[in-house]
């Protein structure tokens, strides 16, 4: 479940909680200013927002209970809560898809696991490798799957491909050359390191991050 907004909240409420213990702390005063920038950027974005409830879903997701809404419910709330977003007259497009995509990172960044390389690229160690790697200009040889950040598959290749490391796109670039062959990834990749502002054709709106898993078979160079 992405939960778009829920994951970084907690991350936040966490915070919040441990600075309480020392008020007028360094971490106080840290946690004090994420919820104030939160705050703003909710009264903005959600002027009708239910207080209480949103404490209630942070405080039950960060303590890991049971969630009064189940994951189809809140996944389809908050795409709703996203298309009205987007269709609200005076808020540019671009806007809009760049704060999905903050929030989307930043769930991505909350899941356990998860380390953070170069240029924002998110990643998922699923099977270690202990082969060789490729070089910056190098080729590699994969199977892979590529996913929109709704779970739509957009590119796949269940047949074992080589790519010029040359010819990817940059978040590919970047972490191909570490990654070991043998290896399996999931890889997030900002829109910034794949294709930006332009985005591809039909098939990726502009400012999309992209979600691969990636399973590294043969690296030359």
């Amino acid at each position: 479940m992405s939960r778009l907004l829920f994951l970084p909240l907690c991350l936040i409420f966490s915070m919040a909680q441990a600075a309480e213990k020392k008020p007028g702390n360094e971490a106080h005063d840290l946690a004090y200013s994420l919820g104030a920038s939160l705050g703003e950027r909710l009264r903005q974005e959600a002027p009708d927002l239910q207080i209480q409830a949103l404490v209630d879903g942070l405080q039950q997701a960060y303590q890991g209970k049971p969630l009064a809404l189940d994951d189809q419910q809140i996944e389809r709330i908050l795409a709703e809560h996203e298309a009205r977003m987007s269709e609200q007259p005076g808020v540019p497009q671009s806007e809009v898809a760049l704060q999905a995509e903050q929030r989307f990172l930043a769930s991505e960044k909350a899941r356990p696991g998860v380390r953070e390389l170069a240029d924002g690229i998110l990643l998922t160690e699923q099977v270690a490798g202990n082969g060789v790697k490729a070089g910056p200009h190098g080729k590699v040889q994969v199977r892979y799957v590529g996913k929109l950040p709704d779970g739509t598959v957009f590119d796949q290749s269940e047949q074992p491909q080589w790519f010029s490391l040359d010819s990817v796109i940059r978040g590919w670039h970047t972490a191909l050359q570490q990654m070991p062959v043998g290896a399996k990834w999931r890889l997030v990749i900002p829109s910034a390191q794949a294709y930006g502002a332009d985005g591809a054709a039909d098939l990726i709106a502009p400012f999309t991050p992209l979600v691969f898993e990636v399973e590294l078979l043969g690296a030359s160079g």
